[in-house]
């Protein structure tokens, strides 16, 4: 009778003698998913080169007429008054002012949900509680946008001067930052609990039969351990945040400026895009182009920021055997 180690062996020896393991006849199943899959990799790049394409053109007409140096580096954003500013840090500030609020609150609450999903809930209460909260990542923006605007901001109104002194606008970066991070929420646990429940069991097993807790064991031995994909999460976070429109757009205001308070009215990027894109603008003027020109930038930090995503996650993974 032959053993399973005698057929290993051969099998190995057949495959260092540069003959294929492969099948000896052709599957063209396997043949067609291949193609198919590299012809949606391919339009993912065709999609994405086109999107540079259409934006590079009518932002090197801006360029011409507006210096790099005072577009990224002014203060004062005004293309559409005279006389006109193109200085860009007030939009850039009212798109960070958002994302800063938004991950206050999205980090704690999508690290718990996390923490809790992977490390606690039982069995069947994570198939319940995992697809709920994921629902809530397919909820429309512009709903969100109506309950920033709606419920948050009179929340703010009526609560925050009691603890700070300071009432909200009708239009902050507090409520649309607030929203935003709700919104992002479903991102940052659904890839964390993916990447907690990854961490092989065999290091809680050995934490436990130290003697440590179950808070010490998520905290200490899981958490590190998943460091790579929770820091994705949050990169990925970051870069739904910077992305956002309506949410902004309906409860954030239309004002540019340099201040990043949750009470003042800020104008982010992707809102002065959807406000001016609105077809009232003559094609061909510098007020049109500067659309462009926003897109750009908006569409480099979120390159910068999927490129860190990938630094920080070859930085910190961790192979098993």
């Amino acid at each position: 009778m032959v053993s399973r180690d005698t057929l290993a062996g051969a099998a190995l020896a057949h495959d260092r003698s540069g003959h294929s393991l492969e099948a000896v006849s052709p599957r063209y199943g396997e043949k067609i998913i291949k193609g198919v899959l590299g012809i949606c990799a391919a339009l993912s790049v065709a999609t994405t080169i086109a999107i540079v394409v259409s934006l590079v053109g009518p932002a090197l007409q801006f360029f011409g007429t507006v210096a790099p140096f005072d577009f990224l580096f002014g203060t004062s954003w005004s293309p559409s008054f005279q006389p006109q500013s193109f200085g860009v840090l007030p939009l850039v500030a009212g798109t960070v002012s958002v994302v800063l609020w938004g991950l206050l609150a999205a980090i704690p609450l999508g690290l718990g949900a996390a923490i809790y999903l992977s490390e606690y809930a039982p069995g069947g209460v994570r198939k319940v509680v995992k697809p709920i909260l994921e629902v809530l990542e397919g909820v429309p923006t512009v709903a969100f946008g109506f309950f920033a605007f709606s419920f948050l901001t009179p929340l703010l109104q009526d609560h925050w001067p009691g603890i700070f002194g300071q009432e909200p606008n009708i239009f902050n970066a507090g409520a649309a930052g607030l929203a935003i991070g709700l919104l992002i929420v479903p991102i940052v646990a659904s890839i964390s609990q993916d990447a907690m429940s990854a961490v092989p069991q065999g290091l809680r097993t050995g934490a436990y039969a130290l003697g440590a807790s179950r808070m010490r064991v998520s905290l200490r031995v899981v958490f590190p351990a998943a460091l790579s994909g929770i820091v994705a999460a949050i990169v990925l976070g970051v870069s739904r945040a910077i992305g956002e429109t309506m949410v902004v757009l309906m409860a954030a205001g239309n004002s540019p400026n340099l201040n990043i308070t949750f009470t003042e009215s800020i104008q982010a990027m992707t809102a002065y895009i959807g406000v001016t894109a609105t077809g009232d603008i003559a094609t061909g003027t510098i007020e049109y182009d500067t659309i462009f020109a926003v897109g750009l930038l908006l569409f480099a930090m979120t390159l910068s920021m999927n490129a860190l995503s990938i630094r920080l996650v070859r930085r910190y993974r961790q192979v098993y055997e």
